[in-house]
């Protein structure tokens, strides 16, 4: 299935672009995160497990057990502060 995948923030300036289309047989956002990581790089460093990071999945803040769909829009970003 094809996905839209977009990085904000520190995540699209360590990966150098603010969106692609990917195809995958992910099931999941984990799975999807996975094989992300799988690519090493700047992929591996601003995804990996361990660091801070929030997912969209629609526009909907999701967890990692989410389940993807085909045109599904998945979100990358660090956690958002402010005060």
């Amino acid at each position: 299935m094809k996905v839209q995948i977009k990085y904000f923030a520190s995540i699209r300036e360590a990966i150098g672009f603010s969106a692609e289309t990917l195809e995958t047989e992910a099931p999941t956002l984990a799975a999807l995160r996975e094989a992300l990581i799988a690519r090493g790089g700047a992929y591996a460093d601003s995804l990996a497990h361990g660091r801070s990071l929030r997912m969209a999945l629609n526009q909907v803040m999701s967890q990692e057990s989410a389940q993807l769909s085909e045109g599904a829009e998945v979100a990358f970003f660090p956690p958002v502060t402010g005060g």
